[in-house]
């Protein structure tokens, strides 16, 4: 897995207008009603991950939830970091009205 070239991951970032990235990480910020309704999404988001063998970075506190996509292997953000971002905010659309 090739890291994206900058068009390519500004294009991506179209599509993806609630992440952010910087330094070769993808990140975006979720707020929930309460501990238990942000642990209960990281688990399917883990699910998903689970399933793509590609894991995010995340950190955790109380109600707010913070993600980190990027390939480890090519210190950078690949399509893999995309689809995964994409795969959440699937996630974050089924449960959740903006």
């Amino acid at each position: 897995m090739h890291p994206l070239d900058d068009s390519t991951l500004q294009t991506c970032l179209l599509h993806l207008p609630d992440w952010e990235s910087l330094d070769g990480v993808l990140s975006r910020q979720f707020l929930f009603a309460n501990f238990i309704e942000a642990f209960g999404f990281m688990t399917r988001v883990a699910l998903v991950a689970e399933h793509m063998q590609h894991y995010p970075d995340w950190q955790h506190h109380e109600r707010q939830l913070t993600i980190r996509l990027t390939t480890h292997q090519q210190a950078a953000i690949t399509e893999l970091d995309v689809d995964l971002a994409r795969a959440i905010d699937k996630l974050w659309a089924s449960t959740h009205t903006h």
